[in-house]
């Protein structure tokens, strides 16, 4: 990792040894990459090492790029701090500064030629992070522009300017949540070869381990009661929110995926562009999040399951993202003016008991909790929830770190300051997710826009599919929350609006821009509204597997996902009312059917 001019670059996330650093993936598009973080929930967690060769000896510059991610709501010192150590010698302390990434100078050192060891020493566990070192003998601060710093990565790791062929296939699904993994299992069971790219290692999405949200909403109902006995095969067999690792059953997931021969998968890798010809997709292009090596998988049909719209925002799609105006479909519920108000994203949390006494830093840094305003709590539920105000994918970061922020903030009220801490003496913090939950953000517009009207006017068009149940849940700040903290509230109130089981139009999952794409999970094309029932994973997980089984007509009939409407919707009928899923396995999937109550309970 050596240019001409004596500058080296080494990457977090390639260090030989992570140590207790976990690799962060969400930010990859905004900031330019994964890197290191030190989520230790207030213990430093082990060191990260690594080697490096040193061609041309001499004095080298150092840099590391990073940031302060308190400093958006305190001036205290940062606990986002670490040091960095080469051949042993520290050369500097590091995560202070500004609160956008930066590069931060280091203290210059002596290099032989030969291999020198580097180790970044976390100093609070309280996420410190860095995406890169860089040594350089030059005299001139590197730019901490995106874009300035992807060319600078490119040109010093010798990066291939082309990617490598990683195939063609029927259909590409990106996105690994559960309604991409019921989209591709259900195209390969009807005959199609499928490629699923997801850009984490875990599959499940927000049921995952990383996340934690249980499963919503029913399965098996309205006009076809097959659809959901496929998630029935791979979901969780246990209800909850925010409990531990295993409830989420991560292996049973990704064994579900390896079992179909005709699916490969890419775990790991983030699409990052798009090849088209005139208003079809061709191919994506998918970035290896940690080595940065890039594939291109071709396909005639593709699928974006991302949540955020990634694929079809890439691909020139049409998208919405925040609350319609009351004009715009004639809402009763849509507010007079549009605003880019959505439901937030929550970081949820729980507390375990220990046999002794646990201590707590106590912060100086945090947000200002006091006898009023502390949630006396030992778990962190949906209710924890941030960024509606914000933009979630401009600001993505921001949100995740005050939905620690604030976790932190009131766990060391309780163990610290509160009145009856003495309840908590023996608790300590077991996990804080670092993964945000998010219920919106990008909508890709279809050939149909699912709304209010059609909810409650229980309008069913031809094409209905997948039913949803869930009532339209809508989450807004805590007014009381709000009063206490405005404009940083951080907990969320549900709004439920009773309705039916409702048949969703399969053209909400057809593009109206991009003539071979689907989509199938939380970027559908609904209003805002219509949103707050259609979100729900097991809906979801329903949707995909429509679009798995549409796809393999389009692939038959030589057609468009539209065109399946158009000319083939008695097929997709009939494939709807068979499914894919066996029926011969133990149907589990009987609990947390529906929400009616918006209870804001620890035990949800």
């Amino acid at each position: 990792m050596k240019s001409k001019d004596s500058t080296i670059l080494l990457p977090a996330v390639q260090f030989a040894e992570h140590g207790g650093w976990v690799v962060d993936r969400q930010f990859f598009d905004i900031m330019g990459s994964s890197y290191l973080l030190a989520h230790g929930l207030g213990e430093s967690v082990a060191d990260a090492k690594s080697q490096f060769e040193v061609e041309n000896e001499g004095e080298y510059n150092i840099y590391v790029r990073t940031r302060n991610w308190t400093a958006f709501w305190s001036d205290k010192q940062t606990p986002g701090r670490f040091e960095l150590f080469i051949d042993g010698n520290s050369v500097g302390q590091f995560g202070e500064g500004d609160a956008s990434w930066h590069w931060q100078k280091g203290i210059k050192v002596y290099l032989d030629r030969g291999e020198h060891s580097i180790v970044a020493h976390d100093l609070t566990g309280f996420d410190g992070r860095f995406d890169a070192v860089l040594l350089t003998q030059s005299d001139t601060t590197p730019k901490s522009d995106v874009e300035e710093y992807r060319r600078l990565r490119k040109r010093l790791l010798g990066l291939p300017s082309t990617p490598k062929r990683a195939g063609s296939f029927d259909f590409v699904v990106v996105g690994g949540g559960v309604a991409g993994m019921c989209a591709a299992i259900a195209a390969a069971r009807t005959g199609s070869r499928v490629a699923l790219v997801q850009d984490r290692e875990v599959l499940g999405g927000n049921n995952s381990s990383e996340i934690r949200v249980g499963l919503g909403g029913r399965l098996n109902i309205g006009l076809y009661p097959s659809l959901g006995y496929l998630l029935n095969e791979f979901a969780p067999v246990t209800k909850g929110n925010a409990r531990t690792a295993d409830v989420y059953e991560d292996d049973k997931k990704l064994s579900a995926i390896l079992a179909e021969r005709r699916i490969t998968l890419f775990l790991g890798y983030r699409v990052t562009a798009v090849s088209k010809k005139e208003n079809r997709i061709v191919a994506v292009v998918a970035t290896d999040v940690v080595n940065l090596n890039q594939i291109r998988i071709s396909a005639r049909l593709f699928a974006d399951c991302t949540g955020d719209a990634i694929l079809g925002v890439l691909s020139g799609a049409e998208w919405h993202m925040g609350r319609e105006a009351k004009s715009e479909y004639s809402e009763p519920s849509a507010p007079e003016q549009s605003d880019s108000m959505t439901m937030g994203a929550s970081l949820q949390w729980y507390c375990l008991e220990d046999d002794k006494s646990r201590p707590f830093p106590d912060i100086d840094w945090g947000l200002k909790i006091d006898e009023q305003s502390v949630q006396v709590v030992r778990r962190g539920q949906w209710y924890w929830e941030v960024g509606m105000r914000d933009d979630q994918i401009a600001d993505a970061e921001r949100i995740r770190d005050y939905g620690m922020y604030v976790a932190y903030s009131n766990w060391n009220y309780l163990k610290n300051h509160y009145s009856q801490k003495q309840n908590y003496e023996n608790s300590y913090l077991g996990w804080v997710s670092h993964v945000a939950g998010k219920r919106e953000s990008r909508r890709l517009i279809g050939q149909k826009v699912l709304t209010e009207l059609d909810l409650k006017g229980n309008i069913i068009y031809p094409d209905g599919s997948a039913s949803t149940s869930w009532y339209i849940d809508q989450h807004y700040p805590d007014p009381e929350n709000s009063r206490l903290f405005p404009g940083q509230e951080y907990l969320s109130c549900g709004h439920l609006d009773p309705m039916g089981f409702y048949p969703i139009p399969y053209r909400c999952f057809c593009s109206k821009d991009i003539e071979n794409m689907f989509m199938a999970g939380r970027n559908i094309s609904v209003s805002h509204i219509a949103l707050g029932t259609v979100r729900v994973m097991r809906t979801t997980a329903m949707m995909g597997e429509v679009v798995g089984m549409a796809a393999t007509i389009c692939r038959r009939k030589r057609c468009t996902p539209y065109g399946v409407y158009t000319d083939h919707l008695d097929t997709l009928k009939a494939m709807m009312r068979r499914g894919v899923g066996r029926t011969d396995v133990p149907y589990m999937q009987v609990y947390t059917l529906i929400d009616t109550t918006a209870a804001r309970s620890e035990e949800c």
